[in-house]
């Protein structure tokens, strides 16, 4: 496994306890890292899409930044007083991936107020709904020209920083 996945993996679970403890909000995310350390980092809802067409985005994305490492995260709730923010960090070269699950408690008025630490488990890339970001997408010029003008809309929105090697 890469590096960065495991940097990854523990950058996202810092990013996740920040946001929903200190912001009270627990937003779908995607981010990914390229061979050069560059990361970035958006908000999945931010996109407004529908699943199908998320996916084809993101491994757009995932290709033309050459993504050596991408994580996917959300809030899973199976009921109200059990909420958990799950995020899976898949590596392109290697057939298994860290999922990691922490639980979260809320107050009366639903306010996030705890988080466990994130218990990391490693799945294979193939059991991971979103594992094949990786795989070849065939997608028409048009739609292309879509993807590129989206990413160049959202540039100024996204979190993009260098991890270094």
């Amino acid at each position: 496994m890469h590096l960065f996945s495991e940097n990854l993996a523990l950058e996202i679970a810092s990013y996740y306890r920040n946001l929903a403890l200190a912001h009270g909000v627990v937003p779908k995310v995607f981010t990914l890292v390229n061979g050069e350390g560059d990361q970035f980092l958006f908000f999945i809802d931010d996109l407004k899409m529908e699943k199908e067409e998320e996916d084809q985005f993101l491994a757009y994305i995932a290709k033309e930044h050459d993504a050596v490492s991408y994580a996917r995260g959300t809030l899973v709730i199976i009921e109200k007083s059990q909420q958990y923010i799950e995020f899976a960090v898949v590596d392109r070269d290697d057939e298994e991936a860290i999922v990691c699950s922490a639980e979260l408690t809320r107050d009366m008025d639903d306010k996030p107020i705890g988080l466990t630490e994130f218990d990391k488990t490693a799945v294979k890339k193939s059991s991971i709904v979103f594992g094949g970001l990786y795989a070849p997408v065939k997608l028409a010029h048009e739609k292309i020209e879509d993807f590129e003008s989206l990413w160049e809309e959202m540039k100024p929105k996204i979190l993009h920083r260098s991890m270094g090697i």
